[in-house]
């Protein structure tokens, strides 16, 4: 049986550390910038850890 393809739409938006850690950008800092606040822009800063259940499911996708 062949090899499983890694699921490309995952692979671009998520980065994995030398430890293993699954890291991906915030939620809500794409557009509609607007209606929200400073604070939450800062707090949307870059990348955060991946959530036990989702990264779980990104190695099955085989990140």
């Amino acid at each position: 049986m062949p090899k499983m393809k890694t699921h490309s739409g995952a692979k671009k938006r998520v980065k994995v550390t030398g430890s293993g850690k699954l890291m991906r950008r915030q939620s809500g800092a794409g557009h509609y910038k607007l209606a929200k606040g400073k604070p939450t822009f800062r707090r949307r800063k870059g990348e955060v850890e991946m959530a036990p259940a989702d990264a779980k499911t990104m190695k099955k996708m085989g990140i």
